[in-house]
């Protein structure tokens, strides 16, 4: 008999071993998978309906390498959603209403390598909080845990935001919150 939990331990030792010597060097904190290899519903971006012109000679003529009418154009329709003006942004410039607000937001300097400072400060954080071995073997998502400490608590700030008497028309009323 203790033979065989030597042999059992012997084993469940191994496996732990093997887990904590393969890691992988881009830790994935939430392990998401599919088990299909279907289209990314991301990735489909349906046209503009069509629409009939008020004068058929003012079209453009077609050429290859332009851009149709009914293409999605998903960067220009967000700037318009968000109440921008999207011909200033495709001509590569800052609408003149936005320079105080980009004045303002570079005021302690800009930094032209912050996505590489980010992307390495990222991936610091993730190989430190990328689970214990078990968890590892057994693919357990640590992303909650793991970012537990910068996440919000949202009744308490819709609460903090009701005090100050700010109109929170989006949130459920109170008697409907947890």
């Amino acid at each position: 008999m203790r033979a065989v939990s030597n042999g059992i331990l012997l084993v469940f030792m191994a496996s732990l071993a093997l887990t904590a010597c393969s890691r992988n060097p881009e830790p994935r904190l939430l392990n998401i998978k599919s088990s299909t290899r279907g289209p990314d519903e991301f990735a489909i971006l349906p046209n503009k309906p069509l629409q009939q012109p008020a004068n058929f000679t003012e079209l453009p003529s077609p050429a290859p390498g332009t851009q149709n009418l009914v293409d999605p154009t998903p960067n220009e329709d967000a700037i318009a959603a968000l109440g921008g003006n999207p011909a200033v942004v495709a001509r590569g410039g800052v609408p003149a209403a936005d320079i105080g607000l980009i004045n303002h937001a570079s005021r302690f300097g800009v930094s032209t390598e912050i996505r590489q400072t980010l992307a390495a400060e990222d991936l610091a954080f993730r190989q430190r909080k990328d689970g214990r071995p078990l968890e590892r073997l057994f693919n357990v998502n640590v992303y909650f845990r793991a970012y537990e400490r910068q996440s919000l608590d949202q009744y308490a700030e819709l609460e903090r935001f009701r005090r100050l008497g700010v109109r929170t028309p989006a949130a459920p009323p109170e008697e409907l919150q947890q």
